[in-house]
């Protein structure tokens, strides 16, 4: 058994134990079992980690066993490398709308002058930088972070996605 720090981390919140379970997605009885000192599955400490936003060592007030304390360690360092990976991809889905924004902007305003679009084209430029601004944002939250939970289970949505 190792002891951890769950429970005040939780108190310290103000969070019941259901309140974790459901945040964390781990069931209520595993929340209680392991506050009350039982081993859990390094992916279950895991995700109550990421539900109380600390480090997965910092849980822990003793490690009883080298192997356990050198397997916190690596899931931590595999949690920041998913969270790594899934920044960089969040981050290049917003460059690419950005940047096709960008190439609308210009487009429009090189083609207005010419005559090749009417006077209408200039709403072509907020259609995009709002109405495409809300279905990219629509389109992360249901399709992309989704299929990223799945693939990076140990990582915590972007901020940068949250804007859009």
């Amino acid at each position: 058994m190792n002891k951890t720090h769950i429970g005040e981390l939780r108190r310290a919140r103000g969070w019941t134990q259901e309140r974790l379970a459901k945040e964390s997605g781990v069931a209520g009885r595993t929340i209680q079992r392991v506050e009350a000192g039982s081993d859990a599955s390094l992916d279950t400490v895991a995700l109550i980690a990421n539900a109380l936003e600390v480090p997965v060592r910092d849980l822990f007030v003793s490690v009883e066993s080298i192997d356990f304390g050198e397997a916190v360690e690596q899931l931590h360092a595999r949690k920041s490398a998913q969270q790594a990976r899934r920044d960089s991809i969040t981050h290049a889905f917003t460059y690419l709308f950005q940047g096709v924004g960008v190439l609308v902007t210009f487009a429009t305003i090189v083609l207005e002058p010419t005559g090749t679009i009417s006077w209408l084209g200039w709403f072509i430029i907020p259609a995009y930088w709002a109405g495409v601004r809300l279905l990219f944002g629509f389109l992360f939250r249901i399709v992309i972070d989704p299929r990223l939970d799945a693939k990076y289970p140990l990582s915590l949505p972007s901020r940068v996605a949250a804007n859009y």
